[in-house]
């Protein structure tokens, strides 16, 4: 299989997060790319850098202001009597209204929707760098000839709209992989295999008929990204229809799960979709240390299958999945038995 990455996205090392008024280390370390790094190298794909494609491709699914904002927010922060080092708002608008404040401290919390999203002095170039990952791995399927590629996203991209960034997510990289895909194919799916919603990836294609979301996650009554990821969210305008949630309870294991993922790729069926974006989540496992579902090594193996049997030209886009013993292994056994499926 071909893999996407970039040594670059290994710079961003933010120090922590809030999480139910503690400070906790923050889990998206560069450690994590070693050993999903590690899980590529076992299973023997070719391991490609991106090249550089600027802001364009970014530029298609997030807002001017946003983009112009992540890249510049450390340096005018930094410019702060007594900034600390890390870009971390103390304010959030209550509801959008038309103001947008020229301190950096009130676009940070304009932009910056929760504490897990610290923007630090590499954050900027991490990320785009992540970017620059997704859209190589969907130039290649659209344009190269390959039936599929995985682009090794660090940071991870679902959570981030349009104009906001939450939960460890800055650029949309999976947004980025459907534009990119839209280009050639008429209809492109985006299926969200991650322990939490996509709430960003929702935001962004809601009211478009031509780009189907479907997310599997941990129900949102009680998990984060909490306001987002129910079932009764099914589109708007144009979208109506074309989006579709299955929250599942805590605890759910492989059997349960993969029963859900069939009605999510009926979906993709129904919809008529002639290329597809998995975001792939490995923090549904059962030892993550956000764990909320109970998917096994095993599991994902299955998941993988299933997802290839839809037998779609597809990018594969990294999303979660932390620091565990089985990390490198979980995403080796998920690839590997993905190309398998699709070679057979």
């Amino acid at each position: 299989m071909k893999v996407f990455f970039s040594p670059t996205q290994k710079t961003h090392r933010p120090a922590q997060f809030l999480v139910a008024g503690k400070f906790r280390p923050n889990p998206d370390v560069p450690e994590r790319t070693e050993r999903f790094m590690a899980g590529i190298a076992d299973e023997g794909h070719e391991i490609a850098e991106p090249q550089d494609y600027g802001k364009q491709y970014v530029a298609s699914v997030h807002a001017a202001n946003y983009v112009d904002f992540l890249s510049s927010a450390y340096g005018k922060w930094a410019r702060l009597p007594n900034a600390g080092s890390e870009v971390v708002p103390n304010v959030h608008p209550r509801h959008a209204g038309k103001a947008y404040p020229s301190s950096i401290v009130g676009r940070a919390g304009y932009h910056l929707s929760d504490l897990a999203c610290p923007i630090t002095e590499n954050t900027w170039e991490a990320s785009l760098w992540g970017a620059h990952s997704a859209t190589a791995a969907a130039l290649a399927v659209r344009d190269g000839g390959q039936d599929y590629a995985y682009a090794m996203c660090r940071p991870p991209g679902h959570h981030a709209g349009a104009d906001f960034a939450g939960g460890f997510c800055y650029i949309n990289n999976a947004a980025i992989a459907a534009e990119i895909m839209r280009a050639r194919f008429d209809r492109v799916a985006i299926v969200d295999v991650d322990v939490h919603h996509g709430n960003g990836t929702q935001e962004i294609f809601y009211n478009r008929g031509d780009v189907l979301f479907t997310s599997l996650h941990g129900d949102p009554n009680e998990f984060y990204p909490f306001f987002w990821g129910y079932p009764e969210e099914t589109g708007a305008g144009e979208g109506l229809g074309a989006n579709a949630n299955f929250p599942l309870p805590r605890h759910t294991s492989d059997d349960v799960y993969l029963e859900t993922l069939g009605r999510a790729l009926a979906k993709v069926r129904d919809f008529g979709a002639q290329a597809m974006v998995v975001s792939l989540g490995l923090d549904s496992y059962k030892d993550d240390p956000l764990a909320f579902l109970k998917i096994t090594t095993d599991g994902f193996r299955s998941i993988a299958k299933a997802l290839a049997e839809v037998n779609l030209p597809t990018v594969l886009v990294q999303e979660g999945g932390y620091m565990c013993d089985d990390l490198g292994r979980n995403l080796a056994a998920f690839l590997g038995s993905y190309q398998a499926a699709r070679v057979s």
